[in-house]
């Protein structure tokens, strides 16, 4: 039997070490699935309830295993359902490859059914590489360099193949003119800047007395050049939210993270700083960073175009985070520093955890969801992967979370959509089998597609050494994020149309499909539900009923924004009595006696407190 096109593709990506792809079939993609029959499955085909689930599901797999994700559908609306996610790796710089089908070639142009100008709709979500195979000699050239580029460029890439060459018999490029050999090596390599360049960093980073570090998924492969810098520096290290698992929080100058969903410290250490040095972040709210003119400042990124933005850097070091940092260490001063800065960030830390323990020990009703993310923190397994949906969870990952060594973690950073944590968590699965993957999602985005995506959950649990995969469901029937995002910006009480949920019981529908559930609407309950869902033989839901009048108040808020989101709401929200009592409740936790320094307290434990 001869080797058709769809055979070779399937070849190529075997060749290209890609062991699954994540998709969904459709007729726009028949050759290609005939061929995965007579392949035997190899790459494994991994079927979503939907297109962009499988486009989420190979970010998911990118961003855990550092390899290429690939995802399939079919010719238009199938194509369409994969934008969403592709846009999640582009703008979180994630390698991921989409495989397309097209209509025949002889009736493109014909208004045919489900013909799409695929051109035009990947021109912008796949704008480094995509192409499409027309003839059978094209099709290595443009699958390498869809591959190349997807790694070199860190986005994601299209390759449309038309579904009568699918069917195509294969036939190499030949040694002739107009012909496009191609090959299949992609060697490692390391960008350094020049030693000029780093010494005017290093001279930099020497002036200051209150140095600031601020990190993001960059600086993932340097972590002990990370702590060697900010140990000699005596600084204090703030983490974007893509960067939350690129350092252990269990450092004591490590201050969390930063923004409108960070904590007070990091708040404080951008404020206070007068040196601050960026390592592999685009974070994108200048107004976190110092003012301006207040800090002198060094940025590195191995990206050349994504260097110098957000912040006037007075030098941009482009280069690796791990080899930069290499060269960069041995210019610093090592002469003995004053600790005054040093302890001052790690005093504020210390406050800071008092603060959020006190914050999750607050009364609510039923379940206040601070406490929810907080009583996980703890039960984490060291080799855990965290995902986090968009929304208000995003809040309570951001902050109660603690990352320990051997853990990762990540969410849809620049994008922020929703709908991405159950996918992220099955792509996980997929990258690391052995471990286990906890996914954290609102009642809001687990309406939007998890539920749905718990099926393929129960469809793959079998693939899985370590079978489990936990999803937290905070069910407050609120899409609460936008709730308080009117309240706050708009001035505006809330729209119950717009923002009212249903109650759905998540935990039931689990066990509908034979896994476990577990609904949790008691706070005493929570720690239980957590440990049931990780001592599952299998995915988990566990659903939690999570007071909606808990305010991601902000860290830097004040009693002033406060007052004023308080009048806003008082004109006429219907939750508004609970809302701004809890509100308040929140905010003078910052302002009660804390822990010394040396970690004591000085109030008495609040761990079993309730502050009414």
């Amino acid at each position: 039997m001869s080797t058709k096109v769809a055979d070779q593709v399937l070849q190529r990506l075997r060749e290209w070490g890609v062991e699954q792809v994540f998709g969904y079939p459709g007729d726009g993609i028949n050759g290609l699935l005939a061929a995965w029959g007579r392949a035997e499955d190899r790459p494994r085909f991994i079927q979503s309830r939907h297109e962009e689930m499988s486009a989420f599901q190979a970010v998911g797999y990118a961003k855990f295993s550092g390899r290429l994700g690939v995802c399939a559908a079919t010719s238009g609306p199938g194509a369409i359902h994969l934008l969403n996610g592709l846009y999640d790796a582009k703008l979180d710089h994630v390698p991921v490859l989409a495989i397309v089908g097209q209509t025949y070639r002889s009736a493109m142009g014909g208004s045919y059914q489900q013909e799409v100008d695929l051109h035009s709709l990947f021109k912008d979500v796949a704008s480094d590489f995509v192409e499409t195979v027309t003839v059978p000699e094209q099709l290595p050239n443009v699958l390498d360099r869809a591959i190349r580029t997807a790694y070199a460029r860190r986005a994601p890439t299209a390759v449309i193949i038309p579904g009568d060459v699918q069917e195509l018999d294969y036939s190499a490029p030949t040694h002739e003119f107009k012909m496009v050999p191609s090959s299949l090596d992609r060697s490692a390599w390391t960008t350094v800047p020049s030693q000029e360049s780093l010494a005017r960093a290093a001279e930099i980073l020497n002036s200051g007395d209150k140095p600031a570090i601020l990190i993001g998924q960059g600086a993932a492969g340097a972590q002990p050049e990370v702590e060697r810098i900010a140990e000699l520096l005596g600084a204090g290290v703030a983490k974007a939210l893509l960067g939350k698992d690129a350092l252990s929080d269990e450092l004591p100058y490590v201050t969390g993270a930063i923004g409108l969903l960070g904590t007070r410290p990091s708040y404080e250490l951008m404020r206070d700083c007068d040196t601050l040095l960026t390592i592999g972040s685009s974070f994108p709210y200048s107004q976190f960073l110092p003012d301006y003119g207040h800090a002198r400042a060094v940025q590195i990124d191995i990206d050349p175009h994504m260097v110098g933005m957000r912040y006037p850097y007075e030098v941009n070091l482009v280069g690796d985070a791990k080899a930069t940092l290499e060269r960069l260490i041995p210019l610093l001063d090592t002469a003995e520093r004053g600790r005054e800065w040093y302890d001052t960030v790690c005093a504020n830390v210390v406050h800071w955890q008092d603060v959020l323990e006190r914050r999750a020990a607050l009364s609510a009703d039923p379940i206040n969801p601070e406490y929810v993310a907080r009583a996980l923190s703890p039960l984490l397994p060291d080799n855990a992967i965290v995902t986090s949906d968009s929304g208000s969870t995003a809040n309570w990952y951001a902050r109660h979370l603690s990352m320990r060594p051997g853990m990762r973690s990540s969410l849809s950073g620049t994008l922020a959509t929703m709908g991405c944590a159950v996918p992220y968590a099955i792509g996980a699965k997929f990258a690391h089998p052995d471990r286990p993957v906890i996914a954290l999602v609102g009642d809001g985005a687990m309406q939007m597609n998890g539920l749905a995506e718990m099926i393929t959950a129960a469809k793959y649990r079998d693939r899985w050494t370590d079978p489990r995969l936990v999803v937290g469901v905070w069910n407050n029937q609120d899409l609460n994020q936008v709730t308080w995002e009117m309240r706050a910006m708009e001035g505006a009480p809330s729209f119950l149309p717009s923002q009212e949920l249903p109650d759905v019981p998540y935990a039931a529908f689990a066990r509908s499909l034979g896994l476990t559930g577990v609904r949790v609407e008691r706070p005493e309950d929570v720690e239980a539900g957590w440990r049931a869902g990780l001592a599952a033989d299998g995915p988990a839901v566990i659903e939690f009923r999570t007071d909606p009048a808990v305010p991601p108040v902000p860290a830097h808020a004040t009693w002033q924004q406060l007052e004023a989101t308080a009048s806003a709401v008082l004109k006429g929200d219907a939750d508004r009595g609970s809302m701004i009592r809890q509100g308040l409740k929140a905010k003078v936790q910052e302002f009660l006696p804390g822990r010394d320094r040396s970690g004591e307290s000085r109030a008495g434990s609040t761990r079993q407190k309730k502050h009414r």
